[in-house]
């Protein structure tokens, strides 16, 4: 029996969705940073997606003076966007030669409007690959893609995915990884659930993206407990991962002391 015709464009599998856009990388920088790359534009891909979906929501109750106030975003744990930081932005740009330098500036707006966000995003750093603007551009368009996973439940895990993806598939193959190796999620899941951890201190000493944490608030939530009983503290050894950390912890509200990263 022939299948039944339809319009509904077809949803890739995230990891498939990765492996393209590592097509737009290719021979421009070395596989093991192809993390770095790609996670920022997702993130701001993230950002994009909440920040329309609320501004939408507080249109549709009659607030439209409020579209522009932070507070309006913040209350509901998201990010307020400049103009030029909006995704919509960015990807009508996306084919213009100074790409790099939008992106940049975007990540540095973010950053300056959001204070969870300050020291969590790279400065300067896509202008400073010397990444093809047409390649970066082809980068934008592969990620533009990603509405259906942000959509989905597990699309607030997104940051953490993708790292994990990256570390997997890249650092440690090209021999880069430098001691640096993620801890399965189903590991995390079975530390939240033998320490409980109700209220004290949770301590990560090598806290990567910052997963233990996330599980950790998770097993909280999902017994009724406090997450403000829970003090987050941990320690990161690799800047840009120090940052990744603090980025994906933004994105979840939760509250977390780092340190100042001084390796």
């Amino acid at each position: 029996m022939a299948k039944k015709a339809t319009n509904k464009k077809e949803c890739l599998p995230m990891e498939d969705m990765l492996w393209k856009a590592c097509d737009a990388l290719r021979g421009s920088i070395e596989p093991s940073e192809y993390k770095h790359v790609v996670l920022s534009l997702i993130f701001l891909k993230y950002a994009g997606f909440h920040f329309e979906k609320r501004r939408q929501e507080i249109i549709a109750d009659g607030l439209e003076d409020f579209v522009d106030s932070v507070e309006f975003y913040a209350a509901k744990n998201v990010f307020y966007l400049p103009e030029t930081s909006r995704w919509s932005y960015l990807k009508e740009n996306a084919k213009q030669p100074d790409i790099a330098s939008k992106v940049d500036k975007a990540l540095a707006d973010i950053e300056k409007e959001n204070k969870p966000l300050q020291g969590a995003l790279p400065n300067n750093y896509y202008s400073s690959l010397g990444i093809e603007a047409e390649k970066l551009g082809s980068l934008l368009d592969k990620i533009d893609g990603f509405d259906e996973i942000l959509a989905s439940a597990d699309g607030n895990d997104i940051i953490g995915r993708v790292y994990e993806y990256f570390l997997s598939k890249f650092a440690i193959k090209e021999g880069k990884g430098k001691g640096e190796f993620y801890t399965p999620k189903t590991i995390v899941n079975l530390i939240a659930e033998m320490i409980e951890p109700y209220e004290g201190k949770i301590y990560d000493p090598c806290c990567g993206s910052g997963g233990m944490f996330v599980q950790s608030l998770k097993f909280v939530e999902s017994h009724n407990g406090n997450r403000r009983k829970v003090s987050v503290y941990g320690q990161e050894f690799t800047k840009t991962t120090f940052k990744l950390a603090k980025m994906n912890l933004a994105i979840r509200g939760i509250a977390a002391d780092l340190g100042d990263y001084a390796a």
